[in-house]
């Protein structure tokens, strides 16, 4: 009860980038957790004790935002509004990546391979499908449209059955990116660190973060129908302007995916 009470639903709108360090502090305290009781299986345990611990606020803010949807009208504006909730999203996620790239280039080589073992096979697995053979640029952009619909899909489903369900994906995903990112830090030997570091930031957040705000997008609007079928009638005009709400929210995160393939295949590669 300790660390999700150290900021609550509103505040977390209000100073969204306090959610950066809470993150770092999150994820931390889950992977210190995940190393010492759960040494077999801390590669999957440190990302349910990451997801575990942001829950309540999650839950808190998809409820506030799907009480926006219900007052307010004006497309624009009730974007906005929930662009609030997506920085707040994105903050909390970078706070993610940020530790889990320290944790991986820190600690010792035979801590790291058992608490990212996962995530190692799973990103030389995911460029072994896309990459195949050598193919063009353009089918390995759709591919990566597929292969991350499939991915914006389950964030959807997962917010829609359990409310807060998608922040596991999202967990997942920043502690693989922390790998992609340390890696490339840990293979600059000669180059300074902060030079290292920022070069794998760079490349795996420039389509990274509209992949992630993809998923947010995703997940916000699956949580905010999940809410609005409990608490309201599906006849009602509330419901109606939550399920339009929604969409647009879904279709928006669809237009996040195509940038980010088009970035991950032509610009990514170039850093």
């Amino acid at each position: 009860m300790v660390l999700e009470g150290l900021i609550q639903p509103f505040k977390a709108e209000k100073k969204p980038f306090e959610l950066f360090f809470l993150g770092i502090i999150f994820s931390s305290v889950a992977i210190v957790l995940s190393i010492f009781i759960f040494s077999p299986h801390s590669s999957i345990v440190s990302i349910s004790l990451t997801a575990m611990v942001c829950v309540p606020v999650i839950y808190g803010v998809i409820k506030i935002e799907e009480r926006k949807s219900m007052e307010i009208q004006k497309e624009m504006l009730l974007v906005k509004e929930h662009g609030r909730a997506l920085l707040f999203f994105l903050c909390l996620f970078l706070g993610f990546v940020v530790s889990f790239s320290l944790w991986y280039i820190f600690l010792p080589e035979s801590y790291a391979s058992e608490v990212f073992s996962v995530q190692t096979d799973t990103i030389s697995g995911v460029w072994e499908d896309v990459t195949g053979n050598a193919v063009g640029p353009a089918k390995a952009a759709t591919q990566l449209i597929v292969h991350n619909s499939k991915v914006m899909l389950f964030c959807l489903l997962f917010a829609f059955f359990y409310g807060f369900g998608a922040i596991f994906i999202l967990a997942w995903n920043a502690s693989v990116i922390g790998v992609a990112i340390g890696d490339v830090v840990r293979s600059s030997i000669g180059v300074s660190i902060v030079s290292s570091i920022s070069a794998g930031l760079f490349r795996y957040l420039v389509h990274g973060i509209p992949e992630i705000a993809a998923y947010f997008t995703a997940g916000l609007a699956g949580g905010i129908i999940s809410i609005a079928v409990i608490n309201h009638d599906i006849k009602s005009a509330h419901f109606k302007n939550i399920v339009k709400d929604s969409a647009d929210l879904i279709a928006l995160s669809f237009v996040f995916l195509v940038v980010a393939a088009l970035l991950e295949v032509f610009v990514s590669p170039l850093v």
